[in-house]
């Protein structure tokens, strides 16, 4: 017999757990992450016997417990398991499930709730959990009662595998499992006679046939394909001389591979790729000649955006950030492909768009035209090259610490490979706008799914959980929305540096029209919190410095420590950043205006 099986004998709920949890485990489970909580007693325990298989972590804060298993599933690109009480708690997990559906990440949400008979009656601790995210869920339902009978016990195993596939096929993203249990929660003796069970049940035959997606990966199409069923390229994409791939936001399992398609691609058509910051693109350079990084600065000069307009795009993964570039896309009105093996709807523009639901990778390659040159192509080379240099030579000379330069500077400093994650607001922005193309390798995280700043902190130190010394580069109020995050220190294994942004403020709300209305703006949009983050980090036993110069940072960042949680703080003047952009922003395209 196995090591649960005393303990799953001792009641029906720790039976219908082992089962649960068993099933996971030889499914390839090795994280859950679970919430302190009465009904979910039965799970928690036996999570923590499958140990060390499956690692159980115990987060506080049902928010941040999401946001950390959100970060995790993106690191490992596998299913994570998040448990939890009943009543409220779930409710917590609500916006990591939101993001977790739109960026496609797989989470298994195992809420546990009371018996039917104890809903509707002023139960404490009771609310409606069926169907509780909504339409966010891959796939939810409510599990039956436990029970000791073997046709259900085989209802729960088939239940469990369908979960997973479901977190994972057609596209990953999260399930919902609702869980009722009956008392007694504990693993003692709950009357029910298991006798007969352990001379008939043996677990071998019982989970015989369940294999590790580790041995036996889930299918995706780019890896199904035979050369012979690739996606040919299109006659009408072969003839059009003025054509544009967008490199958009992606944080592909295979980057390099990825990366390697669409330059394959670009190369084949000799079309420019404009490539968002929130690509992978821009941290294997040296793959793709025709890379276009200063597309946003470019398009803000009109002259060089009238010049420049295309006749078809092909967009692969989702629309950047650039609202420049949505703008010249929406006037410019060009034919447009989007690829992406998703069943969404990826153009927020409406525009004249094919999506076609394969991956850039089934794309079939083709031997280049070598004597094939073109003047469209040859123009954006022309103008990147001169926009990247006035870029590269302004950003050199600034010696003052301003928002603006970080992401420019962490472009080029940090050791190859190494995880990063990006907040919303203005840190993607400035990425957008300046980072710097490299050959580092540079694997970039971020939640862009539903935009928000929820769960920062928990995301990143998920990411990092267990991977390569890892960065998270946030501003202060987006920090400050998940301070609880650093609850997870003492579970946390590996190392995370937080570059801080502190700017007392929502630098973002500046580069809007509202900024110029105050009162009401310093109050209600830029929102200053006042807060001394040395305190702060001192609370949680996290360390903290105070980085007054560029080459401070940079000796900070590369080599980047094993262990342990870290912020370099970054104090800057809200006002003055979004003057210093909007005056600079333009600028940069301005030594541009007749490419040849």
């Amino acid at each position: 017999m196995f090591d649960l099986m005393p303990i799953a004998y001792r009641n029906v709920n720790q039976l219908w757990a082992y089962i649960l949890t068993e099933t996971l485990k030889r499914l390839g489970l090795t994280c859950a992450i679970i919430c302190p909580g009465s009904r979910s007693t039965p799970l928690a325990i036996a999570f923590t016997q499958q140990a060390p298989e499956i690692e159980a972590i115990s987060i506080l804060d049902e928010r941040s417990a999401a946001f950390f298993a959100l970060g995790q599933a993106k690191a490992t690109g596998r299913p994570v398991v998040l448990v939890c009480t009943s009543g409220t708690a779930g409710a917590n997990f609500y916006s990591a499930v939101i993001e977790a559906s739109y960026s496609h990440v797989p989470l298994l949400i195992l809420t546990t709730d009371r018996p039917p008979e104890l809903r509707d009656c002023h139960s404490g601790q009771t609310v409606d959990q069926l169907r509780l995210y909504g339409n966010y869920p891959n796939w939810q339902t409510e599990l039956a009662l436990p029970s000791a009978d073997l046709g259900m016990l085989a209802y729960l195993r088939q239940t469990v595998i369908h979960s997973w596939e479901r977190a994972q096929t057609p596209t990953k993203g999260p399930v919902h499992l609702n869980i009722p249990f009956r008392d007694p929660l504990a693993p003692v003796p709950d009357g029910t006679d298991l006798s007969y069970l352990q001379s008939q049940f043996q677990p071998e035959n019982f989970f015989a046939g369940i294999a590790s997606t580790t041995q036996f990966p889930i299918p995706h199409t780019s890896t199904t394909l035979s050369t012979s069923s690739l996606f040919p390229i299109p006659q009408e994409w072969k003839e059009c001389d003025r054509g544009i791939i967008i490199a958009g936001v992606a944080q592909p399992s295979q980057p390099e591979e990825y990366c390697k398609a669409i330059a394959q691609l670009s190369q084949t058509l000799k079309w420019p790729v404009l490539a968002e910051g929130l690509s992978p693109v821009r941290n294997y350079a040296e793959l793709n000649p025709y890379l276009i990084s200063t597309y946003d600065l470019i398009l803000r000069n009109q002259q060089l955006a009238k010049q420049l307009a295309p006749e078809m795009v092909i967009q692969v993964g989702e629309m950047p950030t650039s609202k420049e570039l949505r703008t010249w896309i929406d006037a410019t009105q060009p034919r447009r492909w989007v690829i992406d093996p998703s069943d969404q709807n990826l153009d927020p523009l409406h525009g004249r768009t094919t999506h076609l639901r394969i991956s850039v990778e089934d794309i079939k390659a083709e031997e280049r035209n070598l004597s094939f040159s073109s003047d469209y192509l040859q123009q954006w080379c022309d103008v990147e090259a001169k926009v990247r240099l006035v870029v590269d030579q302004t950003m050199g000379k600034i010696d003052e610490i301003i928002e603006s330069k970080a992401a420019w500077l962490i472009s080029q400093i940090l050791p190859p490979g190494t995880p990063l994650f990006i907040a919303n607001s203005m840190p993607v922005r400035d990425v957008e706008y300046f980072w710097k193309p490299n050959n580092l390798g540079v694997r970039s995280h971020f939640n862009r799914g539903a935009n928000g700043i929820d769960g920062t902190l928990s995301t990143a130190l998920g990411i990092a959980h267990r991977q390569q010394s890892s960065v998270m580069l946030t501003g202060d109020l987006a920090l400050l929305h998940d301070t609880n995050g650093f609850l997870i220190r003492n579970k946390f294994v590996g190392h995370l540096t937080i570059v801080l942004i502190n700017n007392n403020g929502g630098g973002i709300f500046e580069m809007l029209p509202i900024a110029k209305f105050d009162p009401p703006f310093e109050e209600f949009f830029g929102t200053p919190q006042d807060i001394d983050f040395a305190q702060l980090c001192a609370t949680y036993n996290v360390q903290h410095e105070l980085i007054t110069s560029w080459q401070q940072l940079q000796q900070r960042l590369n080599p980047l420590p094993a262990t342990g949680i870290r912020v370099l703080e970054l104090q800057t003047n809200r006002k003055a950043d979004a003057k210093w952009r909007q005056e600079n922003l333009r600028k940069f395209s301005e030594v541009t205006c007749n490419p040849s």
